[in-house]
């Protein structure tokens, strides 16, 4: 598995915005900050063959902004929204309706948006699992291959609560 290491250099944009800070941030041990990062490949280091070293990727920080005091909710609530999007789990059951995990559910914390980003990655990932295998299974039939593409597209029609109806037209607004 390829490791990825932080260059302890940061750009010239990234250190002037952390300089205004740093007084602060010697005085308050175990302090936190919060801000938006930019990071830049910046190195690949590549074993030779028949090592037992690990392949390497290398990152720098090439842009930083830090948040006010009073910014620091908006980003801390923009770091749960990604994370959660990033982490949503679930399963879909007999129905193909999606079933979000407990944990998922703790993260979304009652928010519609975050509720429905997370029910539609659990879906996606489901379904672009099922086509992977679909893809990836030999010998499959003409026949075969049309009854898992229509499954894929049923499912992918109910994560996004369509029904086409028996003719496969409709859905939504006429689309």
């Amino acid at each position: 598995m390829t490791k990825i290491r932080l260059d302890s250099g940061v750009s010239t944009s990234a250190s002037l915005a952390l300089e205004p800070l740093a007084s602060k941030l010697y005085a308050s041990p175990g302090i936190r900050i919060v801000g938006v990062v930019e990071l830049r490949h910046t190195e690949r280091l590549q074993p030779a063959p028949e090592t037992d070293k690990e392949p390497v990727v290398k990152l720098q920080v090439s842009a930083l902004e830090l948040a006010r005091d009073d910014q620091e909710d908006s980003l801390r609530r923009a770091m749960r929204a990604l994370f959660m999007h990033r982490t949503a789990r679930g399963t879909i059951d007999e129905d193909g309706q999606v079933e979000l995990s407990e944990r998922t559910l703790e993260l979304a914390a009652g928010e519609l948006h975050s509720l429905e980003a997370a029910r539609l990655h659990t879906a996606l990932s489901h379904w672009a699992d099922y086509a992977h295998r679909v893809l990836h299974t030999e010998n499959i039939t003409h026949t075969e291959l049309l009854h898992e593409l229509k499954a894929l597209v049923d499912g992918l029609d109910s994560a996004l609560f369509r029904d086409r109806g028996d003719d496969g037209e409709g859905g939504v607004d006429g689309d």
